[in-house]
């Protein structure tokens, strides 16, 4: 065992490093009693950086593999040759990485390939069908048997882990990372750079946050859930839109070409994540098929409607925070019409227990992991 044990910290979308960011701040705690470098592979490029502003974090590494219309597979190679060198030179003892990515279960591989330790943030998450979403769910899945420490967000991610045959030792319950970002950046002072933004604050109106951009989503049900934007704002005059359109040019054909130019319907950049955290901050109602989305909104107090079949997140459905709604039209405008007309209805979901945690899942993380190496004494 090393006496300064050498951790690495992998991401590369934008929800990995908004997840990851508070472990690596609590991990930059402990130097140099550890050596701690990031890397990052640029799966997500421009959201990617624009999280670690906020964060003021600069990596070590940087992959940069994006790529225009790369393929899944030349991300997996891309990201596997990538850290190779890397793991090499540093001959990392825990490699950390988060969630559901190609870069997380690759980084995964990548620590075994080395006989590093993998330390898998917000594990155990699943909708047991391994095409939805894709590829996700099977990223996570395959990530498992990779991990040497298991760090479920709740208890539900614990038992699903547990019927894949973990070891019940190497699992912890700490809830979810994001949670401690999103709060740090909720109790900062903001106004929207974006005149478009800024403006939604001085309507009147009650603001409606929605986000698409899913591949299960992209071609019919994207279209569905256009016509459900369409049909509630001429139902509710009293509401506005916006939808921070996603990068892909696949999500932005379909959205531009319904909402774009109609009344009380703002299409936008997809924004920083501190604006996005202010908009649902704004948001009376969000609509998203988003799995970080369906975590933060709760302890923000915000119901949140589920464009999507399943979840890994059904813990929000349970407690009462979200509803699981597809991508039915009908159905969509019928339970956004019932949370913005029936106040009972609105204060349950908005005052539903969050499930996801108090903010203090990094130092868990940390803590857990420095015990075994003598850093700390208490976890």
């Amino acid at each position: 065992m090393a006496t300064q044990p050498r951790i690495v910290t992998v991401f590369g979308t934008r929800p990995d490093a908004i997840k990851m960011a508070p472990v690596v701040l609590e991990l930059k705690k402990y130097e140099p009693q550890i050596k701690v470098d990031v890397v990052v592979t640029g799966q997500h490029r421009e959201m990617l950086d624009q999280v670690l502003d906020v964060f003021h974090i600069t990596p070590e590494y940087d992959l940069n593999i994006m790529q225009h219309g790369q393929s899944l597979s030349q991300i997996t190679a891309r990201v596997l040759t990538g850290l190779e060198p890397i793991f090499n030179e540093l001959k990392p003892d825990v490699v950390f990485a988060q969630g559901d990515t190609s870069t997380t279960f690759v980084a995964g591989l990548a620590a075994f390939y080395h006989k590093s330790k993998f330390a898998h943030v917000e594990a155990g998450l699943r909708t047991h069908n391994k095409y939805n979403p894709f590829p996700e769910e099977m990223n996570r899945i395959l990530a498992a048997p990779l991990a040497d420490y298991h760090f479920a967000p709740t208890s539900m991610a614990k038992e699903n882990l547990l019927r894949e045959a973990v070891d019940p030792k190497r699992i912890w319950i700490t809830g979810n990372t994001g949670i401690d970002a999103l709060l740090s950046v909720a109790a900062m002072k903001h106004e929207f750079a974006q005149p478009e933004l800024e403006a939604l604050r001085h309507t009147g109106l009650r603001t409606v946050l929605l986000t698409s951009h899913r591949r299960e989503n992209w071609g019919e049900p994207l279209t569905d859930i256009c016509r459900a934007v369409l049909q509630l704002v001429d139902m509710h005059q009293d509401i506005q839109v916006v939808f921070p359109m996603h990068r892909n040019p696949i999500v932005r054909k379909t959205v531009e070409a319904m909402l774009g130019h109609k009344d009380r319907i703002t299409l936008t950049e997809p924004p920083d994540y501190k604006p996005f955290v202010k908009l649902q901050q704004l948001a009376e109602l969000i609509l998203t098929d988003s799995g970080g989305v369906q975590e933060e909104a709760p302890s923000l107090g915000k119901p949140v409607l589920v464009l999507r079949e399943t979840t890994e997140r059904q813990e929000g459905v349970t407690a009462g925070t979200a509803l699981l709604v597809g991508t039915d039209t009908e159905r969509i405008i019928s339970e956004a019409t019932s949370l913005l007309t029936n106040k009972q209805h609105y204060h349950q979901m908005a005052n539903a227990t969050n499930p996801y945690g108090d903010g203090t899942a990094a130092q868990q993380i940390c803590q857990i992991v420095l015990k075994e190496y003598g850093i700390v004494s208490v976890a």
